[in-house]
């Protein structure tokens, strides 16, 4: 398809210049806490590498680490010459936001490449500054013919499964950043606080996993900085660190930032935890979560239960596709057997219901793809007799969280909302799952997709019942036979949407590491359902 030209890396001469190369083992002296910003001589560093988020147009957010306090700077350039840069003054980052930083940069060109360097400066002598860290992005484009090319997954560190330097880390990154796309959507679990590593897992086969170990992942994560450990913690990886110099993301959030299964309003009855109350702990994970990703929705004050952190937004990329990324975790109600008649709360709150239905009439994108932490039809238990996502086994009339669903797919169709597609991960395969009135209970709907891709680097699992209430017949899947598969026994998945800029034509791949293809399906544009 005509498309602007791919770079099939960060820029050969970036790569020389060593900045995007920093070995795990060079970062790991610090990955333990936080910076000791006052312990340190020397220049400012940025061994965390750099991360690009909330990308547009014309806009876009830059994010750092640094090892101490220190003076933000970017410059953004079209070529790797750095000629004529344009530079950008950021904030003074210290202990406040665990040494992290962003820069929000305007008045970008767009649909172009775009090369930038951070430079960490003395707060007290601007002259002394670290060495450079590059990385490069592409803009939205303003042009349809321009075509879009993304991917998702999700699930990281999880079951046990960290970094293995034994396998070369999490390679399946590095597979996915030789793809070059405009973006990639993690879908949340983007790292497990709840999931504490051993140094070695045997496996079944007698092989034996080893984990690159830190302080705050030798525990469940409880404190402010334990859960910013967490963030930090995938950032050890030099695949992680290598995909995010090239590749801007949209990253949301479901449960194990915080808690697995948790809800608004639970307290806990794990010896585990110290901390019972999982408000105060979402909202110290929530502070780590804004910290350690370039995401420009406000935030809640620490320790705060009372003012959310906002997940939830659309992220406009272009003429042919809008993202609206849900949060189905922090407005839900509490886990339950999920058979109310009536649900006002269900999975995603009113207000956030409201911004949906709104921002997807107001769409003006040939596709609009909804990022769901969690999927639809999928059944996904928590405990003998409640359940975790929206559906809960009855293949009967809308029950429970399924009501504000029915709500949703009820308002797509007789709005005749066109090109709208389900993408998540959480379950732990990869699946494509077509939901059609005609085998549904609940009818007043149009046809649409679900695509379920991970884990991106964490146990595999068998693949959940489908529940009949909008009617899922499921086209394709690919799961292990048991629960909690390492990823040395089975692939990690992640998907890719294409979109054509000539027919605006939307191709799904769902894939395996190790460059398979295992599914793929072309969806035209202009329809209400496909």
């Amino acid at each position: 398809m005509p498309h602007r030209p791919r770079i099939p890396s960060p820029g050969r001469r970036t790569v020389l210049r060593g900045s995007l190369l920093v070995p795990a083992a060079a970062a790991l002296p610090t990955a333990a806490g936080a910076a000791p910003a006052l312990a340190l001589a020397g220049r400012p560093e940025a061994t965390w590498g750099v991360q690009v988020g909330s990308v547009t147009a014309s806009s876009a957010l830059v994010w750092v680490r640094s090892d101490r306090p220190a003076r933000m700077l970017v410059e953004t350039v079209s070529t790797e010459s750095f000629r004529r840069a344009r530079r950008w003054y950021g904030p003074l980052i210290g202990p406040g936001s665990d040494f992290t930083g962003t820069t929000p940069l305007y008045g970008l060109p767009a649909g172009e490449q775009v090369h930038y360097r951070v430079t960490l400066a003395d707060p007290r002598d601007p002259r002394r500054t670290g060495k450079p860290v590059y990385g490069t992005f592409r803009t939205a484009p303003s042009r349809r013919r321009d075509g879009v090319r993304f991917l998702w997954s999700g699930d990281i560190a999880g079951q046990g499964w960290g970094i293995n330097p034994d396998i070369g880390g999490y390679r399946v990154y590095e597979e996915m950043r030789r793809l070059d796309p405009d973006f990639f959507l993690c879908s949340g679990d983007t790292v497990y606080a709840d999931g504490p590593l051993r140094p070695s897992v045997t496996l079944p086969d007698g092989r034996v996993w080893r984990n690159v170990m830190t302080e705050e992942k030798a525990k469940v994560a409880e404190t402010l900085d334990e859960y910013r450990g967490n963030f930090r913690y995938n950032l050890l990886d030099d695949n992680v660190r290598r995909f995010n110099a090239q590749v801007p993301s949209i990253v949301q959030w479901d449960d194990h930032e915080v808690r697995n299964n948790w809800y608004p309003g639970q307290i806990l009855d794990d010896d585990r935890y110290t901390e019972k109350n999982v408000d105060i702990l979402a909202a110290r994970s929530a502070r780590a979560f804004h910290e350690y990703f370039p995401v420009s929705t406000p935030h809640g004050s620490y320790g705060s239960s009372s003012r959310r952190s906002r997940m939830y937004r659309t992220v406009h990329h272009g003429p042919l596709l809008d993202v609206f990324v849900l949060d189905m975790r922090s407005y839900r109600n509490r886990n339950s057997p999920n058979r109310q008649a009536d649900d006002t709360t269900g999975i995603l709150g009113a207000e956030q219901l409201s911004w949906l239905k709104r921002s997807l009439a107001q769409s003006r994108a040939v596709w609009k793809v909804i990022a769901a932490d969690m999927p639809l039809g999928l059944v996904v238990p928590d405990g003998a007799t409640d359940f975790e996502a929206v559906a809960q086994g009855d293949p009967g009339a809308p029950l429970g969280r399924e009501l504000q669903i029915a709500e949703v797919l009820r308002f797509i169709k007789h709005r005749k909302v066109t090109g709208t597609l389900w993408l998540t991960a959480d379950v732990h395969y990869t699946s494509a799952q077509h939901y059609a009135p005609e085998r549904a209970a609940f009818k007043d709907f149009a046809p649409f997709w679900e695509f379920v891709s991970g884990p991106l680097a964490a146990g595999g699992f068998p693949a959940n019942a489908l529940d009949g209430t909008f009617g899922p017949d499921r086209v394709f899947v690919r799961a292990p036979d048991r629960a909690n598969v390492s990823p040395m026994e089975s692939p990690q998945f992640f998907g890719e949407v294409e979109i054509d800029g000539d027919s605006a034509e939307l191709t799904v791949r769902l894939r395996a590491e190790g460059g398979a293809v295992l599914f793929s399906k072309v969806l035209r544009p202009g329809r209400v359902g496909q």
